[in-house]
């Protein structure tokens, strides 16, 4: 004999145990008590409540699929601009380094014409895909040069390469050839008024920012999946990272030195509420430069007298000045009187970092990471 249970789901909000003779308990699921099931009865059953499954999954995955589709067109506000794409770009030029990565993290590579502006080069993983695109220049690119590759987009990382104050272009240049731009929220979020080309932060950066890029570029691009797969992850190791240093007494001080023009000149460092303040903060401690300027340049004597618990120095693969090297920096901080004298220097709290990670980017993660590793190797508290 062949018993068939049957079994029925109610939705909370609509439930019927009238029809059943019983008072409603509050539980959703209701079950009968089994009944023999006619030889005749079997096979059709079965086979409806095979199709029935079969639907609602088709169902169920037709709407996943079209929870992550751009709807064309669509209305981008940037920066305080607002731009309208009608599709996704077909020969987008990044402009940095970060927003060439990005793009290539979304698997965008067959939709990049060309890229520009590498102080450090390309993630490992993304290097095959890198290879593949056009490379304007690893440092700053002309607009005439932009134009020649014919682009139906611009992306840029920073305002030294795109607006009101750049070497390259205004973004009046491109929306006037009816060329939509974009410049990295990050970067809008900084106060212009201060003399400097990047501003300053009066709140300290945070990864939200680069999730706001991400999840804009995924939607111009139609590839929103990936954008959420890539904000998950980033947000699951920020997390771990921050579980590990939490709630150490020693709230360690660092300075990030990203270059210097010569050993005699101001040292370039992350400001107090860039990147380099936010990685302080995951890895449990501060940023002991209190300017909020996004790059001051700080005399060693000032160093000196802020005496840091950590140097963090990056690793740069331009080729500008000597003491883009990380080498060469280490070599200063032993070598010279004063500045070999800071405790840090003494003690070896001297990190080696990926320059990139300095910046507001998808490295600064990373560069975080990298950091806590060599920490918690030279005992630092």
């Amino acid at each position: 004999m062949i018993f068939i249970y049957t079994v029925v789901l109610f939705p909370p909000c609509c439930c019927y145990p009238e029809r059943f003779g019983q008072h409603h308990t509050g539980h959703n699921l209701k079950i009968f008590h089994r009944q023999p099931a006619h030889p005749e009865l079997k096979t059709g059953r079965i086979m409806k409540m095979l199709k029935t499954a079969v639907t609602l999954c088709a169902l169920a995955m037709g709407c996943a699929a079209s929870a992550f589709a751009t709807t064309y067109p669509l209305t981008i506000e940037n920066c305080g601009q607002k731009m309208t794409f009608t599709h996704a770009p077909e020969r987008a030029v990044a402009l940095g380094q970060n927003t060439a990565e990005i793009m290539l993290l979304l698997g965008l590579k067959d939709k990049l014409a060309a890229t520009a502006f590498w102080p450090t080069k390309v993630m490992p993983e993304l290097e095959k895909q890198n290879a593949q695109v056009k490379l304007l220049t690893v440092e700053i690119p002309t607009l005439e040069s932009i134009l020649a590759v014919n682009p139906d987009f611009v992306a840029a990382q920073l305002p030294l390469l795109l607006g009101p104050d750049s070497k390259v272009a205004k973004r009046e240049d491109f929306s006037s050839l009816g060329i939509n731009s974009y410049l990295s929220p990050g970067m809008c979020a900084t106060r212009k008024n201060t003399g400097d080309i990047y501003g300053s932060r009066d709140a300290l950066w945070n990864m939200d920012l680069l999730y706001k890029e991400i999840t804009d570029m995924a939607a111009i691009f139609n590839v929103q999946d990936r954008g959420e797969k890539l904000i998950a992850d980033y947000k699951n190791r920020e997390a771990a990272l921050r579980k590990k240093f939490a709630g150490r007494a020693g709230n360690p001080s660092f300075v990030f030195w990203f270059s210097s023009a010569s050993p005699s000149s101001d040292a370039y460092v992350g400001g107090k509420n860039s990147a380099s303040g936010f990685i302080a903060s995951v890895l449990g401690g501060h940023n002991a430069i209190t300017s909020a300027t996004e790059w001051p340049t700080v005399s060693w004597e000032s160093i000196i007298a802020a005496n840091p618990d950590a140097i963090v120095v990056s690793s740069l693969d331009r080729n500008r000045w000597a003491l883009d090297k990380a080498e060469e920096k280490i070599k200063f901080l032993k070598s010279d009187p004063a500045v070999s004298q800071l405790e840090a220097v003494r003690k070896g709290h001297v990190f080696v970092m990926d320059g990139q990670a300095m910046n507001p980017t998808v490295r600064t993660l990373p560069g975080a990471e990298q950091v806590a590793e060599q920490m918690e190797k030279s005992g630092i508290k």
